[in-house]
């Protein structure tokens, strides 16, 4: 299995493709398969790497807390191990917020950004919703959980929408019966790096190409976190996904895939 040592853990990825490296960083609580309708697209044309974030999946999982400091750290060590240098960068969530300190701790290994419902600062409530996350995680099945994790990250046009409703459901019920489900302390171990991520003074300094994609709808990030993040990354592109929320990478998929492949290819 395609294991790295990298700033004091095993960090397990899959590679999918050929071309020029496109680094692909997951959000909370998922693992790096969970690219995998992007990186259907998106590997016939780079060397996809999805990375399974420390504290879930097969990378190891420390007590935390963590830090996004941390997390960026574990990828560029990644990126020294296998050899390579100015690569894109393709962020969700938590991953965004990895992403900018990717950036800005190590600017010569990143070529471009796409930072997808990102945020440079926590407000009062989204504290509240990661620790909300954690102490529910811990009280809930699997699946009750999962279906916690849904109503933050779809839009109602996802839930009227049936096929994507059993695609819904389909997701609990594979929840219950997961071989290696997130423990707890790999949960609150991320959720402390999302609480303290802090970059808006710093996010100035990132001079590489960057598109920023969010959803109005959202109600986990919220769509003045995307445009905060947006105002302050020079000349960055900012991309706003009209009754989408938090999952819009999949609710607006036909759009999305094509829209940010196009963008990596000429940056």
């Amino acid at each position: 299995m395609p294991f790295v040592k990298t700033n004091g853990i095993n960090l397990y990825y899959e590679e999918r493709g050929t071309g020029e490296p496109l680094l692909l960083i997951m959000g909370i609580t998922a693992p790096g398969s969970v690219w995998e309708k992007h990186a259907d697209d998106w590997s016939n044309y780079f060397r996809c790497i999805l990375g399974d974030n420390r504290g879930v999946g097969q990378s190891d999982k420390p007590v935390g807390p963590y830090s996004t400091e941390q997390m960026a750290d574990d990828y560029a060590g990644l990126i020294d191990a296998l050899g390579l240098t100015n690569v894109r960068v393709v962020g969700v969530s938590m991953g965004s917020t990895i992403a900018q300190q990717l950036a800005l701790r190590h600017p010569g290994k990143v070529k471009s950004l796409v930072l997808m419902c990102p945020w440079a600062r926590c407000d009062r409530t989204a504290e509240a919703i990661f620790r909300h996350m954690a102490t529910i995680k811990a009280r809930l099945r699997p699946e009750e959980f999962a279906n916690y994790i849904q109503l933050l990250i779809y839009s109602k046009r996802s839930w009227d929408d049936d096929a994507t409703f059993a695609d819904l459901q389909a997701g609990r019920q594979a929840a219950a019966i997961d071989a290696n489900p997130q423990p707890l302390h790999g949960l609150e171990g991320q959720a402390e790096a999302c609480i303290m991520h802090h970059t808006l003074a710093d996010l100035g300094k990132i001079t590489q190409p960057s598109l920023v994609i969010g959803g109005r709808n959202d109600i986990f990030t919220p769509v003045w976190m995307t445009e905060e993040v947006a105002a302050a990354i020079p000349n960055s592109e900012l991309h706003l996904y009209d009754e989408a929320g938090h999952a819009f990478h999949w609710e607006c998929i036909d759009d999305f895939n094509p829209r940010v492949r196009s963008w990596l290819l000429a940056h």
